[in-house]
């Protein structure tokens, strides 16, 4: 009798799971998560830059637009659109297509194969959505690429590829709808767009010890204290995961976010995450796909790296202790570096020890010949507030920085 009870249980448990899972039969339900990446400049705005970073971590199996392995490595850009993925809900084999548009960007890597050249939008045709079990690809070595399939969405196939989704990704020129600033030392948050932000979370990694602020609704402006570093990873990621579910994620689509993105959400910084209205997201990355799904849930972070008073502090010290500009022994002196020339600071030299200007002008090629990325941002703007934007600069001690930003 007893375990009758624990079998019924079971059953009850299954049904109750697949029930908030799947659709009805005859139906698809589509989940998308995805993250755009920015810096702000001294005026909260994104300002154009280059991650420095070694060889991508994807699975040599994905696919790449051109020849260099890692694309988005030679591109200046305000915004990296970092790894959407597309998850299909379906009781049954169902064929589907899908299309992407991004008209203010570059898709750069993808897989499963696309139909057709991919650029500013990307085709899938003849997709094989399928339930149940199935062998993936996999690469030599670790890739966070691998933690997003952790789902229970159904399998899928284009051709000879099988994934548990469609991923994509690539670099733009847009600006986010959050702007942070700081006024001493408060920040200030400004929702420069027309829909409310739904979360807004503050976050610091200072030396290890961590903190954070959330704001919900954030409509014009809000002034914050700094986060009060009295917190640990695990309770970011609660508060991330709980407002990713809010949005629609499903469990463990919200914590294969987070497992792709931890390790470099919490690291030693400031950023801003909020979760981007669906409207935006929209606007950004139109999507459609055929047969048209009963349910569409499109979740977007937006990750702004901030540079705060504490971590200009850190810079300036490093700065100080540098010989040669050979990095500090320290820890914190060497993510401060790191954190530095990230946010186009100041560049690496051999001849400046410390450095008491550093000009960084955009690269000629950008000046002279400005790649799709770059151009028809002055288009309609006064000159005024063009040579406003061009160069911004940022006064250190002993350091006078000059970054432009994107025209």
């Amino acid at each position: 009798m007893l375990s009758s009870r624990y079998a019924l249980a079971a059953v009850l448990t299954a049904s109750s799971f697949a029930a908030s899972t799947l659709p009805a039969p005859g139906t698809l339900i589509v989940h998308e998560w995805g993250t755009f990446t920015s810096i702000a400049g001294p005026l909260g705005n994104a300002i154009a830059w280059l991650p420095l970073s070694g060889p991508s971590d994807l699975p040599c199996f994905v696919h790449r637009g051109g020849v260099n392995p890692n694309p988005k490595s030679t591109m200046y850009s305000l915004v990296r659109m970092e790894t959407p993925v597309l998850y299909f809900y379906t009781p049954k084999p169902q064929t589907v297509s899908v299309h992407v548009g991004f008209p203010a960007g570059l898709i750069t890597e993808w897989y499963p194969k696309a139909a057709g050249p991919v650029q500013k939008s990307i085709d899938w045709q003849d997709v094989q959505v399928s339930p149940g079990d199935s062998q993936f690809a996999t690469g030599e070595g670790a890739s966070h690429y691998y933690a997003a399939r952790a789902t229970d969405a159904a399998p899928l196939q284009v051709g000879e590829e099988r994934e548990k989704l469609l991923f994509y990704r690539g670099v733009g020129d847009f600006d986010v709808p959050v702007e942070p600033v700081f006024e001493g030392t408060s920040l200030r948050l400004r929702n420069t767009g027309s829909a409310p932000i739904p979360v807004a979370l503050v976050f610091e990694n200072r030396g290890g010890a961590m903190g954070y602020r959330v704001v919900r609704g954030l409509t014009g402006q809000v002034s914050l204290d700094a986060p009060n570093l009295a917190s640990n990873a695990a309770a970011v990621r609660a508060q991330l995961a709980a407002a990713l579910e809010e949005m629609g994620l499903y469990p463990k689509e919200a914590q294969a976010m987070l497992a792709t993105w931890g390790d470099s959400w919490f690291e030693e910084g400031m950023r801003v995450f909020c979760l981007v209205p669906r409207a935006f997201v929209d606007g950004v990355l139109p999507l459609d796909v055929k047969p048209a799904p009963k349910q569409t849930v499109r979740v977007f972070v937006g990750r702004v790296e901030v540079l705060s008073p504490a971590m200009r502090e850190t810079i300036e010290t490093a700065l100080a202790a540098m010989e040669g500009c050979a990095l500090p022994a320290s820890s914190s002196g060497k993510s401060a570096v790191s954190t530095g020339l990230a946010m186009g600071i100041f560049s690496q030299s051999s001849t400046a020890s410390p450095m008491s200007t550093v000009t960084r002008p955009l690269p000629a090629s950008l000046q002279n010949n400005r790649p799709p990325l770059l151009e028809r941002r002055t288009r309609g703007r006064p000159r005024s507030s063009i040579r406003k934007r061009a160069t911004q600069r940022v006064a250190l001690p002993q350091l006078s920085v000059s970054r432009p930003s994107a025209l």
